[in-house]
């Protein structure tokens, strides 16, 4: 059940999020390839970093979040990370901002090859930029669209090594995902049956 939220909820937000950034970014514009770097950036960090990074944010009392909660006025600081409702929205929210970067450069390298007569015939006959990108950008993108889409739900699978920074699992099991189950089950329970059965129901998901 973890895993499943765990998948449907970033896929899906990340993929949707690389696609506007894309959009946005090709535009030239003063400081254009600054934000390119500031989306991108993340992407190159190695997971654990930017767990650890995160770790700041979510702190309790005087983490970035809290801060911004209290400066909401809104009061009672939340321990993210240790709460059971919020330690998977945390999990997620990490793998969102370190993967968005790096589907965007795939987005923003297939709208950049685009056949730009296609556009211009489209502003000719008074396509407005919701209907160019409905009508033309979106569906010229639908190969880059099942690529990223596919690249991102098998690295969601493979999502770990976040999870040991943040949470390990807990509270409760409550951010256990099928490829930190199958950790604990081969190296801290020792239970190798078990794990070949979990990495078997993995593959064929995957496949």
């Amino acid at each position: 059940k973890n895993t499943m939220i765990y998948v449907l909820g970033t896929v899906p937000v990340t993929v949707m999020a690389a696609f506007i950034f894309a959009v946005l970014l090709n535009n030239k514009f003063r400081g254009s390839g600054l934000f390119r770097l500031a989306i991108f950036h993340p992407s190159i960090l190695p997971m654990v970093s930017a767990a650890t990074i995160w770790m700041f944010f979510f702190t309790p009392d005087y983490g970035l979040f809290n801060s911004s909660i209290t400066f909401l006025g809104y009061s009672g600081p939340q321990n993210w990370t240790s709460n059971p409702n919020l330690a998977l929205i945390s999990v997620m929210i990490v793998a969102f901002w370190k993967n968005a970067g790096y589907y965007m450069i795939f987005y923003l390298a297939g709208i950049q090859n685009l056949p730009g007569t296609v556009f211009e015939a489209a502003r000719i006959d008074g396509a407005g930029p919701v209907r160019t990108m409905l009508s033309i950008t979106i569906p010229l993108l639908r190969r880059s669209t099942l690529f990223i889409t596919t690249i991102a739900f098998i690295g969601a699978f493979q999502a770990v090594d976040h999870i040991f920074v943040l949470t390990s699992g807990g509270p409760s099991d409550k951010s256990t995902v099928l490829l930190f189950y199958l950790w604990q089950q081969r190296f801290e329970n020792l239970n190798i049956g078990k794990a070949a059965g979990v990495t078997v129901f993995l593959i064929v998901i995957l496949l």
